[in-house]
């Protein structure tokens, strides 16, 4: 079997596309909401609802957290404190987007 141009121009189409995707992930550098005595109400909130260890596979494998109902915590807490938001944050009340519970 011969490999003519139109094969090699699909090559490396699908070799560009996989650099691209290979190029643009990375480490996450967000930084993950700390699991301590702070943000305890945040965790025990997202994760009110989660499967025990007798649920099914299903229901434990598709299992997502309360994200909405733990960010309302964040912003009163971090005004209250003090803690500042670095320059160019985005929107303060979807902070779940991009902050990440700890396993």
């Amino acid at each position: 079997m011969k490999i003519d141009k139109r094969d090699w121009l699909f090559i490396a189409v699908i070799v560009a596309v996989l650099g691209l995707f290979i190029g643009i992930s990375g480490k996450e550098k967000t930084k993950p909401v700390p699991n301590d005595q702070a943000h305890k109400i945040t965790y025990e909130t997202a994760f009110r609802n989660t499967p025990g260890p007798d649920a099914s596979i299903f229901k434990r494998a598709f299992f997502k957290p309360d994200k909405k109902g733990a960010e309302v915590y964040c912003e009163p807490c971090h005004k209250e404190k003090g803690v500042p938001f670095p320059p160019n944050h985005p929107a303060k009340n979807r902070c779940l987007l991009c902050h990440k519970f700890k396993q």
